[in-house]
């Protein structure tokens, strides 16, 4: 009798559960995490697109730098506010629903683009639409799977999953740049939109809103867990603000939010935008460039990979001060190197290591202050701080670059608040605030 499998219950949708077919077990944690992260994967690759897009768009409209670049900041801007709300709607409506419904959203928007006349359908297409559907699928959603389905390897898990945008570097970038270089810019937005519609029966058929739908505990949880309160619908609002409101009373929150809007000004704003127009400006072709943009990827893969691994046994505070001081002294250097391919391949191996291992540590920083429960939100309201700092250097590095004349002020300035965000990571407290009530 011990080894007949008691009856389990049936999915959202009326189907047997995945688990069930594959017999995991708690172990199917792990297909939920791969099936998140190929989203994550090709949502880094949206957001990356347009700096494929710049030169092309450039030579076909004539529509100047600054002005692309702001399409770039507003969809990144939108990218970070979205997260938090995300990360509510994923506790009321489910975790799948959302999913699904940001992947049409970003499938739709950048298809919509090839009818585009004007800077104005750019910014609307590339900057508030696919804004809103790739922060629905970003760090927060991360987040909310590694909370929601493991108990014990956080830090591994968040760290493979936030490797998911470096990978979708490594693999979009050249291919896309590749696709612009020989085709234009159509051939960018199609196969964008053709790889988001592609993941919507992937996250239907693999991703469960929660363990317990499907007969489950989260990896590594014992006989006692008990899932936390889910938030109605008619909450989202008032839940992600109230937490919010709280979380701005915790002197960590504003150093966690500090640290991270120097995260983004640093990495997706600076280098994601404007690496491969930096590296046109020394005669560098475009595929050339995004192969620097992808041998970061690589690198990041292990980097952020690692640095999972050492949020789960070493201080987060001074592994942020490691990262971001080493990032800052790397932007530094960059523009006053001979951008042969030996210096840029140091930078690139250099500065992929250090991509994004911030986001680990700065989870698990965030989960220590204000618990698994309230955490998600509170990490969704930081990762916004990541990406207004991103918006902020994406239009910072295109006008200074229209202004100047050259891109070496925009790398020198984010170099240096790459140091200020080492000494702030030693400041952070690791005091654990009470839960926010529900009715907050």
């Amino acid at each position: 009798m011990d080894n007949i499998m008691p009856r389990q219950p049936l999915d959202e949708s009326g189907n047997q559960p995945a688990h069930r077919i594959f017999g995991l077990g708690q172990k199917y944690a792990f297909v939920v995490a791969g099936a998140v992260f190929f989203a994550l994967l090709v949502s880094a690759g949206v957001r990356g697109a347009p700096g494929v897009l710049i030169l092309p768009l450039e030579q076909s409209f004539g529509w100047s730098r600054d002005i692309i670049s702001l399409s770039a900041a507003i969809g990144i801007f939108l990218y970070g506010m979205v997260g938090p709300f995300a990360a509510a709607l994923m506790e009321s409506i489910g975790l799948r629903r959302t999913l699904i419904g940001a992947l049409l959203l970003m499938s739709a928007a950048t298809a919509a683009s090839l009818l585009m006349t004007s800077p104005l359908h750019l910014i609307l297409t590339w900057g508030v639409l696919s804004g809103l559907g790739t922060g629905c699928v970003a760090i927060v959603l991360g987040a909310t799977v590694v909370n929601r389905w493991f108990t014990t390897n956080r830090g591994l898990v968040m760290g493979l999953l936030t490797a998911s945008t470096a990978t979708g570097n490594l693999i979009f970038m050249p291919f896309l740049a590749a696709l612009a270089q020989h085709g234009g810019w159509q051939p960018v937005v199609i196969a964008v939109a053709i790889a988001c519609a592609v993941l919507v029966p992937v996250a239907f058929f693999l991703v469960p809103d929660r363990p317990s739908n499907v007969g489950l505990k989260p990896y590594g949880a014992g006989s006692d867990y008990r899932d936390p309160p889910r938030l109605h619908p008619r909450d989202v609002v008032s839940r992600t603000l109230g937490t919010l409101w709280h979380a701005m009373g915790v002197r960590a929150f504003w150093l966690l939010f500090a640290t991270f809007f120097i995260c983004g000004f640093t990495t997706n704003g600076l280098v994601g935008t404007h690496l491969i127009a930096l590296c046109g400006d020394h005669g560098i072709v475009e595929v050339k460039a995004a192969g620097l943009l992808a041998l970061m990827g690589f690198f990041d893969l292990f980097g952020t990979t690692f640095s999972g691994w050492l949020t789960d046994r070493y201080d987060s505070r001074k592994l942020l001060f490691m990262y971001y001081g080493l990032r800052g002294l790397s932007l530094i250097y960059l523009p006053y190197s001979d951008f042969s391919v030996y210096s840029l391949t140091i930078f690139g191996i250099f500065y992929g290591l250090d991509w994004i291992a911030t986001v680990p540590p700065t989870l698990r920083l965030a989960n220590e202050v204000f618990g698994d429960r309230d955490a998600p939100i509170v990490f969704g309201w930081i990762a916004a701080g990541h990406q207004i700092g991103a918006a902020s250097a994406s239009f910072f590095g295109g006008y200074v670059r229209t202004v100047q004349g050259d891109y070496l002020e925009a790398f020198v300035i984010a170099g240096l608040t790459g140091l200020i965000a080492a000494f702030l990571s030693l400041l952070i407290g690791r005091r654990r605030r009470e839960a926010i009530p529900l009715a907050a």
